[in-house]
């Protein structure tokens, strides 16, 4: 599972003491144990890989904001941090789709939906959203989807 995989990484960075691996894969240990506790109270069981790509996406999204946020500010040293904390989450998710694939995935998941407008975008990111999950980015999915559709 990707979770052994991800407090097995965070043992060898406690011993290697490599203190950005170490508090970062501890944000990304703490999340999910969150994430599970939040879905136990849902009566859920707890997060498959899945949803743990889910929580991770979440949190690389969270630290490109910030990158963005901290640019503007004009606090370098701040952006660098979430870069290098970006750089140690992406290691344990999928690995994302090339522009060409995403838009070949979305040609096969309207040909297979058999969407005829944009009515049908909703349907066609629901089925890229089933198939791909954690292996492309959605935003760009559905701009891509959009200007298939149009």
């Amino acid at each position: 599972m990707l979770r052994d995989d991800i407090s097995a990484a965070l043992k060898e960075a406690m011993k290697a003491h490599d203190a950005r691996r170490v508090s970062t894969l501890r944000l990304v240990v703490s999340a999910l144990k969150n994430a599970d506790i939040e879905a136990r109270g849902q009566g859920k069981p707890p997060l498959g890989d899945a949803e743990v790509v889910g929580t991770l996406q979440k949190m690389v999204k969270q630290r490109q904001e910030s990158v963005e946020l901290y640019e503007k500010g004009g606090r370098p040293e701040l952006a660098a941090q979430e870069r290098d904390e970006i750089a140690v989450i992406s290691a344990y998710m999928p690995q994302q789709m090339s522009e060409a694939e995403t838009e070949a995935a979305a040609r096969a998941a309207i040909a297979e939906t058999g969407a005829a407008g944009m009515k049908d975008m909703g349907k066609v990111v629901a089925r890229l959203r089933e198939r791909h999950a954690g292996q492309l980015d959605m935003a760009k999915a559905s701009a891509i989807v959009k200007g298939l559709l149009q």
